[in-house]
């Protein structure tokens, strides 16, 4: 080993050392302790270009935390705007509910969807709240609302983030040092205006990442020097609004544009762990746990807490799924795909040509990473509700290559006991385009017996939570449900995840 390798090795040591002990290893029981919550939002920063970049505090704290990677929406949902993703991360939210779509905030719904600090003070004013930004909007704009306490505002537009970073960090030293703020957000802005004016691929991008990484140190060095630190129990989160082009831009479909993270180190999260259900959304609801409030049905959240994980059956499948074949305009480096289905499921393809593109002959099991590539700006990104991987039946795709015909094919869940039940209920996110005479059918099988008509959807359904009634026979012991997709030639797709029988 060299010795600038032994340096370096030393440094992150030291880090991951001082850092752990911040979010609480050594100190008391989260039973015991008072919980605290920071949360560092950082503008425009690619989690690929952390990696490249001098970044130690990052670097530490993901090593001894839970990241999880996930890709944003697109038009007409919302592009990859900043008054869209700062919404989506204090809301809990998608666009389609809190409304925002851009940075004009046209249409902002935050009377209906607060944002976490805000709703924290709604629920007990006794919450001690702060939040310190240098994008004036965020507070101007009432993304995070003037109920907080403390509301500390610059504006990098007018003034320049670089040293507008400088301020917000070291108002957020002195009040984390010696205030006693419950819940805080802490804003830091200058990686979003290098990469705009450089690129994200650019050597001043990195250095940039560095200087906000130092920045983030001293922060959590003061939440370490608190002299009631012994008696707490502090979450640290840091995430991001969207990502950027290696040339510098954002707003459109772009995976690097669309690319965000979520960074969370704390009681109850994996240390080292990189799970694939990760959304964007789901800040909120990690706040929401750590801090031990219920979650609201009324809120209507979209999120859920970043250590909880999924149980629905098609992310058994993540260390399956495979690299392109037909789909060449996909990186050979992705891995997405795969026709097997999970334990206790099948796929009915017989009715499939053999023809088309391989990976979407029939019903696929496939993830965000790599579906939406296949062509973007036909809504495919606006998956948003789908976590991991999930179902797809894509007769646009199938049709892109000679002998993708008709589309007929049936997937099959594993059979759901309903012994003693009068009635169930399907639950599940629906994804779909209609175009021409394709059909999609939600069915019912009981005991093995003939298939009974659910639903058909006939319109564009947008990342819905479907909540569909079934009547139970008598006497009735499992139930099959069945997704078929057919009489669909070149025309659009279904996609279905986290089937649940109520």
């Amino acid at each position: 080993m060299t010795t600038r390798a032994r340096s370096v090795l030393a440094a992150a040591t030291a880090a991951l050392a001082a850092l752990a002990a911040v979010v609480g290893v050594g100190a008391p029981t989260a039973a015991a302790a008072t919980p605290k919550v920071l949360v560092v939002g950082m503008d425009g920063l690619r989690w690929d270009r952390v990696a490249a970049a001098d970044a130690p505090t990052l670097d530490a704290l993901a090593a001894g935390g839970t990241l999880g990677e996930s890709l944003l929406y697109c038009s007409p949902m919302a592009g990859t705007w900043s008054g869209a993703g700062w919404s989506t991360i204090a809301t809990g939210v998608w666009p389609d509910k809190h409304g925002v779509k851009d940075n004009s905030f046209a249409g902002k719904r935050y009377d209906q969807y607060p944002d976490f600090l805000t709703r924290l003070e709604k629920r007990d004013p006794r919450y001690s709240t702060l939040s310190i930004v240098d994008w004036a909007a965020l507070h101007r704009q009432g993304t995070f609302s003037d109920a907080v306490d403390t509301r500390i505002t610059y504006d990098g537009d007018r003034d320049g983030y670089a040293e507008l970073d400088e301020k917000v960090t070291a108002d957020a030293e002195r009040l984390l040092r010696t205030g006693n703020p419950d819940a805080s957000f802490v804003y830091l802005g200058h990686t979003d205006e290098v990469a705009h004016s450089k690129g994200a691929a650019s050597a001043e991008y990195l250095s940039a990442i560095a200087k906000q990484d130092q920045q983030l140190a001293r922060i959590l060095a003061a939440v370490r020097s608190r002299s009631t630190y012994s008696a707490e129990n502090w979450l640290v989160v840091v995430t991001t609004d969207h990502g950027h082009t290696d040339r510098g831009g954002h707003g459109g479909c772009g995976v690097a544009e669309r690319s965000t993270f979520l960074l969370g180190s704390g009681a109850g999260l994996a240390a080292g762990a990189r799970p694939i259900d990760t959304r964007l959304v789901d800040v909120a609801s990690t706040v929401f746990r750590h801090l031990g409030v219920p979650a609201d049905a009324g809120w209507k959240l979209d999120g859920k807490p970043l250590g909880e994980r999924s149980a629905d059956p098609f992310d058994t499948l993540a260390g399956q799924l495979k690299p392109r074949v037909d789909e060449t305009e996909i990186p050979a480096s992705v891995r997405g795909w795969t026709h097997t289905a999970p334990s206790g499921w099948s796929v009915d393809r017989s009715g499939m040509p053999g023809g088309g593109v391989t990976e979407w002959r029939g019903w696929s099991f496939t993830n965000d990473q790599f579906w939406s590539r296949t062509q973007s700006g036909q809504w495919r990104e606006n998956n948003v509700r789908a976590r991991g991987v999930f179902a797809v039946a894509d007769s646009d795709e199938f049709a892109d290559r000679s002998g993708g015909g008709s589309f007929d094919s049936t997937l099959v869940s594993a059979p759901y006991a309903v012994s003693g039940k009068s009635a169930l209920t399907l639950r599940f996110v629906n994804h779909y385009r209609q175009e021409g005479a394709q059909k999609a059918d939600v069915l019912v099988s009981f005991d093995g017996g003939p298939d009974q008509l659910v639903k058909r959807y006939d319109t564009d359904v947008v990342s819905s939570v479907e909540a569909l009634p079934v009547a139970v026979p008598a006497g009735a012991g499992t139930v099959k449900v069945k997704f078929r997709y057919h009489d669909a030639s070149n025309n659009w797709y279904w996609a279905i995840d986290d089937l649940r029988v109520d």
